[in-house]
């Protein structure tokens, strides 16, 4: 019989004497004073009895099944583990055996050469044997007994004592990864030995075929010490290899899944941190409430600390106010870290302070600009005009998040208080445009598109013409057209010409009844409270007729029918014209012809 046949025949044996036979001597018992008592009404249950038992007994034992599988498979992984130290067991004898003849080897040798030779074999083999005993006590241990000789470990040195306070969270998370890192490094070991063997065992080989060719005795002995050491050498491998595989394969049975592993880390580590973290999380609570209460504070008994354009006194005031809030957000949570002695997250805000500060070093030059900025000393000021994306804007507050307005275009625009870095305000006029036209305005561009503006933003404005056609403009190709603006006042000026037969009048009682008519007519038209002025001169004497010019100021309130106006001028003309009867000239053409025969007369004969 083997050993694992004894083993699972004394198991087994012990199972059933120590739970199943007490099992059923108690359902027998149970049963059968129960059959006594009901045995006249139930005499049918006395031959289901045995039977329900045997049931029970068999359930029990079918239960208990996985019970013995983890019993054989955990006697097996004993076995194995009682082979490996037996291996390693005959291996560290025969090291000591070779470590002995060595040493007396080293006694007797008096070559300096051979004794430095012996003394180097000698310290590999005490190396060995060292890695040997090693092994042997982790195997019957099952555990690393490296940390009970571990020296006493030296100071974390990491930039000395400043960065010595990050040492417990790299260690929290050397804790973290110590499991995935100790499968590596047996993988590496393994992989290691796995090239090594099959060299060592060619080289044998090798040695092996010289030996049977070889017929020198001095080469034979030679080929022999080789042997040895190689032989030595193998068995050593191998030793190391199967301790390795074992530890893996230990390590690999209690593999768990990543989702595992990181919630047991995240739970273990809430459940050890929790109220530290919930503590520093109020403490950041209240320093934003208290920072909130000192606002309103500030706001109801400091004059002007909230008016539009602030005094640097009180703007140095906010931002000191600013800087408390941030500084103490941040040192809140460390003294809750550090009087609840958790140096690991006390080690991390440490950290969190020392990227902080780096960062905000490399920013200072940018930061101080947005300083000088934010106190309102700097070269763009609140209340003052400055021009970005080719208009001009009224900085109306300066903040973390700035204000800009254009109080003609009626738009807004929120930029970082960094991108007013590198701009530069000057102090204006009230006089001074913002805008050529807002909103409801009727304007001629340069292409002579009129139309009244319906749309303005940053990007685009939109005219609307007479019939509802609109025309849409980017902001830059609206400004370069240089649009006229009719909305407020307009003039209009119309030519009307009449013959020369006219010339004595044309520039007395024609311009001034001409003059007289159009204001009669305008005003029985009803224009009357839309004209500002009409006004009639003599213009020029062309070719063909004596100009005079009307000229017309209307109201904006009349602008979308300025065509109607100047077709309504030209029409009050005519109908004053013919009242009167002037006449109205049209272009002529004189052609002066000189007499033929004069000049033939004049050609010589031999022309």
């Amino acid at each position: 019989m083997t050993a694992t046949s004894y083993f699972l025949v004394n198991s087994t044996n012990r199972y059933i004497t120590t739970y199943i036979a007490p099992r059923v001597n108690r359902i027998t018992s149970v049963k059968i004073s129960q059959l006594s008592s009901l045995i006249v009404v139930f005499c049918l249950l006395f031959l289901g009895t045995p039977i329900f038992a045997e049931n029970e007994k068999k359930e029990d034992v079918k239960i208990e099944t996985p019970f013995l599988k983890k019993q054989l498979a955990k006697q097996d992984l004993t076995n194995q583990t009682l082979s490996t130290m037996l291996d390693f067991v005959e291996l560290q004898e025969r090291l000591k055996n070779d470590l002995s003849t060595l040493q007396r080897e080293l006694r007797r040798s008096k070559s300096e050469s051979e004794i430095v030779e012996l003394k180097a074999e000698v310290k590999v083999i005490e190396d060995k044997l060292k890695d040997t005993q090693g092994n042997i006590e982790n195997i019957a241990a099952d555990t690393d007994l490296r940390i009970l000789k571990s020296a006493e470990q030296k100071p974390f040195d990491l930039q000395k004592e400043l960065l010595s306070l990050l040492e417990p969270a790299l260690k929290e998370m050397k804790y973290a990864t110590s499991a995935v890192r100790q499968k590596s490094e047996l993988r590496e070991k393994i992989d290691y030995f796995n090239k090594r063997e099959p060299v060592i065992k060619e080289a044998l080989e090798n040695i092996a075929l010289l030996k049977k060719q070889n017929k020198n005795l001095k080469v034979a002995k030679a080929l022999k010490e080789m042997e040895d050491n190689w032989s030595k050498q193998l068995v050593f491998i191998q030793s190391e290899l199967k301790a390795k595989q074992l530890q893996l394969a230990k390590l690999e049975s209690e593999k768990t899944t990543f989702f595992n592993d990181s919630e047991s880390f995240f739970k273990n580590f809430f459940q050890r941190r929790g109220w530290v973290l919930i503590q520093a999380l109020l403490s950041i609570i209240g320093v934003l409430a208290l920072s909130r209460l000192i606002h309103a504070i500030l706001t109801k008994t400091v004059k002007g600390y909230r008016a539009q354009y602030r005094s640097v006194q009180l703007r140095v005031i906010d931002l000191m106010h600013r800087l408390g809030t941030l500084i103490f957000i941040i040192i809140g949570p460390m003294v809750v870290f550090y009087l609840a002695e958790d140096w690991v997250l006390f080690s991390l805000g440490v950290l969190f302070l020392i990227a902080f500060a780096w960062k905000l070093g490399q920013a200072i030059p940018k930061y101080w600009a947005q300083l000088e900025l934010f106190l309102n000393i700097g070269p763009v000021r609140e209340g003052e005009r400055l021009l970005l994306y080719e208009m001009p804007w009224r900085v109306k507050n300066i903040n973390m998040y700035s204000v800009l307005e254009n109080p003609m275009a009626d738009l807004t625009l929120r930029l970082d208080i960094n991108d007013l870095v590198g701009l530069r305000s000057r102090k204006f006029e009230h006089s001074e445009p913002w805008f050529p036209c807002k909103k409801g305005d009727w304007v001629i561009l340069k292409d002579g598109l009129r139309g009244k503006v319906i749309g303005i933003s940053l990007e685009l404005v939109q005219l609307i013409q007479r019939g509802g056609a609109v025309s849409t403009y980017q902001m830059d190709k609206f400004l370069s057209l240089s649009p006229l603006n009719m909305s407020k006042s307009f003039r209009i000026k119309e030519t009307f010409g009449i013959a020369y037969k006219h010339q004595k009048e044309s520039t007395t009682t024609i311009v001034q009844k001409l003059k007289f008519i159009i204001n009669k007519r305008a005003v029985d038209e009803g224009y009357e409270e839309h004209i500002q002025n009409i006004n009639v001169e003599f213009e020029s004497a062309a070719d063909s007729s004596l100009n005079l010019v009307v000229i017309a100021d209307f109201k904006g309130e009349v602008a979308d029918i300025s065509n109607r106006l100047r077709r309504s001028i030209q029409r009050w003309c005519v109908d004053a014209a013919s009242e009167n009867d002037w006449e109205i000239p049209f272009p002529q053409l004189t052609v002066h012809r000189e007499d033929t025969l004069n000049v033939s007369s004049s050609v010589p004969n031999d022309a």
